[in-house]
């Protein structure tokens, strides 16, 4: 019998390290990290601050490049796109979330989650954008104003604009941070949800030891680089092996 094929890659960092100099001195952000991840995978960074979880995920995002190594989204090296080519990739293929929500005050909740596709000169965007809000449960929401609804709703926005565009990957830091705990672990089974049905690649960085269990794997990070830390030294051997 031949062999399983290795699902295709969603993204993958390749002895990638970002290096940045401070009054002289030299900081390792990122510290030869390796990682592949396949697609349908949730992902959980979890570490100090300052530990690199925010730098990985702005590699991951295209939002900054490997001083050495190689960061590749479906297979493109980002550092070899030029602005336009880079821009392309963020609309097409990441969605991001993040702790402040990022949403515009004077836009409805469903012109917020049209924004991607009007800024990829889509024409036709309310439908797509109806059917990201009744995903998250706001259909029903879609003509109120932002200030009109709880933290809760507005990271269920701002999760439906990360999906209107059908990304490969969606990045998300510390998703939780402002929510209390209901609202949060409402938030995860979320993203678990949408990871599970849609096969859409989540990497997670968190604080929060509760919010990473709902991962499938977890990946420890210290001074730039990933460590084992309970289970992590498993996941990361099953990331490489694509498992």
């Amino acid at each position: 019998m031949a062999p399983k094929p290795l699902p295709p890659l969603v993204l993958s960092f390749e002895h990638a390290s970002k290096q940045y100099t401070n009054a002289g001195d030299l900081i390792r952000a990122l510290d030869d990290v390796s990682l592949e991840v396949g697609p349908g995978r949730f992902i959980a960074l979890m570490g100090r601050s300052g530990c690199g979880k925010s730098t990985l995920l702005n590699l991951a995002g295209a939002l900054d490049f490997p001083t050495t190594g190689h960061v590749r989204l479906d297979g493109i090296a980002t550092d070899t796109l030029d602005d336009a080519g880079l821009t392309r990739l963020r609309r097409e293929k990441i969605g991001f979330v993040f702790q402040s929500f990022q949403l515009f005050n004077t836009l409805s909740v469903v012109e917020n989650v049209e924004v991607p596709l009007l800024l990829a000169g889509e024409t036709k965007t309310r439908p797509k954008a109806m059917a990201r809000l009744e995903d998250v449960g706001l259909a029903d929401y879609a003509n109120r104003m932002i200030h009109q609804l709880s933290g809760g709703q507005m990271q269920r926005v701002a999760i439906a604009r990360a999906l209107v565009h059908n990304p490969r990957v969606i990045l998300a830091d510390e998703p939780t941070g402002n929510l209390d705990t209901a609202t949060g672990n409402a938030i995860l089974e979320l993203l678990q949800r949408v990871c599970s049905q849609q096969q859409v690649t989540i990497i997670m960085a968190t604080h929060s030891a509760e919010a990473s269990a709902i991962a499938d794997a977890i990946l420890h990070m210290r001074d730039g680089r990933i460590v084992p830390a309970g289970r992590s030294a498993t996941d990361a051997q099953n990331l490489e092996d694509r498992a």
